[in-house]
């Protein structure tokens, strides 16, 4: 099942914050986006329903393995958009962040894997 653009969003910050905290709950998800709570319970229904994550009893929100493969490409490609953005352009880090976040949703695979292999031959 496709996915859109913000729950694309919602796995990457599960993901973000899984590795900041270990573990990720719905008011943790609200504060970082700065959502309100019942935005983000309809939004972990909606993931839930779809496959993308489990939710225990406590709260505790988990990737599936299908929402953790899909959470690391949206942020691999969020990553290296950014990092392109920042060495080939030289455009501000926190700019090319926020233009990174929505470039990553609706970019070509051809031109993402240009920007990938451009960012890989350029890391110093």
């Amino acid at each position: 099942m496709g996915i859109h653009e913000s729950g694309e969003n919602y796995l990457e910050t599960i993901l973000l914050l899984e590795k900041r905290n270990g573990s990720v709950r719905s008011i943790e998800i609200a504060s970082e986006l700065e959502f309100s709570k019942p935005s983000i319970s309809r939004a972990m229904g909606i993931l839930k329903k779809t496959g993308y994550i489990t939710m225990e009893k406590n709260g505790d929100i988990h990737l599936t393995e299908q929402g953790r493969a899909m959470a690391e490409r949206v942020y691999e490609r969020h990553r290296l958009i950014r990092d392109y953005l920042v060495g080939a352009l030289g455009v501000d880090r926190e700019i090319a962040a926020e233009d990174a976040c929505r470039i990553e949703h609706v970019i070509s695979e051809e031109a993402f894997d240009r920007i990938k292999a451009w960012v890989e031959e350029n890391r110093s």
